[in-house]
Parts: structure tokens; sequence; C-alpha cells
């Protein structure tokens, strides 16, 4: 006499399918728990059951897109202390960041993790968006309903929101360096005709830098734009998922040693709709043989693992090394010589001062040909980019291949552009913006100390 589940149960014995086991999914010990894990479990449910085996490769996506990830959550981890701590008022701004700096236990350490983790994030997620345009991962491959090319646009923008939630965040410590460079930033946007004036206000909530800024900065900083961002990366992630995977299983599904395979035999498949014939058979074009393909859990999910933590701890140790810089408070009759954009801006800066050209009486506006037309332009085109690329299919998951050679080849010219003027404004910009190799010494500035 069978026992009634409950008390098989109690006495120790179990029915296929179950795992007694609280960790099982994380550590399952057959092909069927790791399938099984990935349905049962709410963190791991969005992994597939399977994953193309060079796709895991260090060497093809470095990870960045784990690393990006990663780094936004340390972010939302590390700015929750620092949003009880932070006082959003002019008055009280300043002092509130310098007690977190100096009186708060390990307030210091908290701040730091934030800022580097900033700085990092920005770098991540360039350097990811260029591993996908050098690899071509934004062209639809062999999948079927396959969109890679608006998941590139979601990225673009994701990009943006990236910058902005930095600069946002700039502003809040309310000293001259986070000040001045927010002007600069704004002035920027003030450069475009008509409705520049209009759009700086908006920025700013006014026509001056005050408190209707920094309580418009810090909403965003904490509630607008990491909303968004975390929406765009869930959604980022669910188009990876229903485009099937990184580009990398395409390419070799597109390759000339790919087989055609029939049916499993341990599947069960179901005709939707009529079939033509009298035998019809079920056959696919793709990477995915058992000797190609591992299980998701535990695979994949253990390098993840080891890039968040390597990334966490990484952020950590610079941290403990580097301290964050909290200059005087925010003084909006003083300017600093020379007043510098946040380090991610410089080259629009760069760009701006050597656009404008002052012929007599006329000037060009540097501010609008270099701050508005030309990262319009660079934007506008990264952006189109998937639908003005011609190249075949088959290139799509390979690094530099060549018929992706000059399009290629552009878009370092153009990363080398901006990380050219990014140094000349970062290191090599003195007082009244004129220019100096880093070794030389700055001459004294008149009526400065």
């Amino acid at each position: 006499m069978r026992l009634p589940f409950t008390r098989r149960a109690a006495a120790g014995e179990t029915s296929p399918g179950v795992h007694p086991q609280p960790l099982w999914s994380y550590r399952p010990q057959s092909d069927r728990e790791a399938g099984d894990a990935v349905v049962s479990n709410l963190l791991l449910h969005w992994f597939p059951s399977k994953v193309y085996k060079p796709s895991l490769a260090w060497n093809y996506s470095a990870w960045l897109g784990t690393i990006s990830g990663a780094l936004f959550f340390l972010l939302v981890l590390s700015g929750l202390p620092l949003m009880f701590l932070y006082v959003p008022s002019v008055e009280r701004a300043y002092q509130s960041v310098k007690d977190i700096e100096y009186v708060v236990t390990f307030g210091w350490w908290i701040r730091a993790v934030h800022r580097i983790g900033a700085h990092l994030m920005v770098v991540a997620v360039v350097l990811h968006l260029a591993r996908v345009f050098f690899t071509g991962a934004y062209k639809n491959g062999v999948g079927q309903g396959q969109q890679r090319e608006w998941n590139w646009v979601i990225g673009v923008v994701m990009l943006l929101l990236t910058l902005f939630l930095s600069f946002t965040g700039y502003l809040l410590p309310w000293d001259q360096l986070a000040f001045w460079a927010v002007t600069v930033g704004t002035n920027i946007a003030s450069a475009v005709p008509g409705i520049g004036p209009r759009i700086r206000e908006l920025l700013i909530g006014g026509r001056a830098i005050e408190q209707a800024t920094l309580i418009r900065f810090y909403v965003l900083h904490i509630i607008v734009l990491p909303g968004a961002l975390g929406g765009l990366f869930a959604y980022h992630m669910w188009r990876i998922r229903k485009d099937g995977g990184l580009a990398r299983a395409d390419a070799a599904a597109l390759a000339p040693d790919a087989k055609d395979t029939g049916p499993v035999p341990t599947k069960t498949y179901t005709l939707l709709g009529v079939a033509r014939g009298t035998s019809p058979a079920v056959t696919a074009r793709s990477p995915e043989a058992p000797d190609q393909t591992v299980n998701a859990v535990p695979d994949l999910t253990r390098r993840a693992l080891i890039v968040i933590l390597g990334t966490f701890a990484l952020v950590s140790i610079l941290a403990s090394a580097i301290p964050s810089p909290l200059e005087e408070p925010a003084n909006a009759l003083i300017t600093p010589n020379p007043a510098k954009a946040p380090w991610y801006f410089l080259w629009l800066q760069e760009i701006v001062t050597d656009t404008t050209i002052r012929l007599g009486s006329l000037t060009i506006n540097g501010a609008f040909l270099g701050g508005v037309i030309l990262p319009g332009l660079l934007v506008g085109l990264l952006t189109v980019w998937p639908w003005l690329d011609k190249s075949a299919v088959s290139t799509a998951g390979l690094w530099f291949p060549r018929s992706r050679r000059r399009q290629n080849l552009l878009f370092i010219l153009a990363m080398l552009f901006i990380l050219a003027f990014t140094f000349v404004g970062m290191f090599m910009r003195g007082p009244y913006w004129n220019l100096y190799w880093p070794w030389e010494t700055w001459p004294g500035i008149p009526g400065r100390i």
C-alpha cells in the first residue's frame, strides 16, 4: 500500500522531481535538476536552460554587460545609506557630505565606493557598447523574431542615462568642483538656438544653480534615472533571452560546419497548425549539439558570480586607496580657473573651445557646433547604425571580420578622437583654458593666493 505524499515525505521517502535540499537549484546534481532550477528559482528564471559554450568565453564578451549590471547594483546598494544621510539643501548639503566623509563610521568608504563605482560604470558601459559594435552583435541571425537592432538602440539609451545619472550625482556634494562642473555642463545645453536657454532653465529649475537645481538633480539621481535605467536593463536582458542569447551562437549556426539536427528522442514535439505531406520531420540548423552546450546552472551562474564578486572586490580596494575629493563649499561668486566639466564631458568642452572661431567682429558659436551638432550627429549615427550596416549576417558575433573592417576602423577613430580630446581637456588645459604640457607648472593667477 502506497502512503500519501505528505506521509511518505515525513517518512523520508521522496518522489521523482522532488528536491529536499534547500539549495538544490544552485547545486544541481543532474541535467534534470539543472533544467528545473531555471523554472523553479525566481533569481535564476531569466537564464535559459542551456547555454552555447563559446558564449561563456572570457575573450568574447569580457563579461562587460555583467560588470555594468554589477556596478549598477552596487551603486544602488551604496546609495541607500547615502540617501538617508544626505540633506538636499543648499544650506546643509555640503555639511552633510562632510559628516559622511569624516564623522559617520565608514562613511568615507561608502562614499568612495559610490563615486568610483559611478566612474567605472561609465567606462564599462562604453566598453560594452564598443564590444557589441566590433562583434556586430546588433545584427539578427538565424533565430525567429530576433530584434537585436532595437536592443542596440536600448543600449544607446542606457548609455545616455548612465551619463546623466553620473552627471546629476556630480552636483550633490555642493562644493566648488561640483558646482562649476555642472555650470559648465549646463551652459553647453543653452547653446541650442532658440530653445537653448529654456532647456537650461528646465535642467536647473531656473536661471541660476541654486536650491531648485539641487532638489531637481537629487530627485532625478535617486528616483527617475535609476528607475528608468533599471527598467531598461530588465527589458534589455529579456530581449537578449528572446533573441537566443549572444550573437556568438548565431555565428556558429551559420558556420559551414554546422549540421542539421533532428528531433531529440527525449523531447515531445507537437504540430501547431497544418503540416503538408504525410511524414513531417523536425529539423533545425543549430550549434546546440551536446558537446557545444552546457547547463546555465551552474556553468553560467558560477561565472557570473565570479564576475560580480570580482567587481565588488575591485571597487572596494580602489575605494580604500583613492579618497573622494571634497573642495570648499560652492560659491557662485568665485570661479575656479580653469572651470572644467565632468571628465566624461571634457571632450565636449574641448570641442566647444576648438570650434569657437572669431573672424573680426564675427564669432562662430562653438558651443552650438561642438556641444550640440557634433555630439547629436554622433549619437544619431550610432543609434541608426544597425540599419546602415549591410555586412553579411554571418559576421554577427565575430571579432573584426574582414567585411566590417572599414566601419570598425571608423568606430576606433571616433573613440580615439574622443579619448584624445578628453586627455587634452583633463591634463593639458590650465588657467584661462590655455594649453600646457602635463609636466609644466601652471603660472600664478593674478589676484589669487
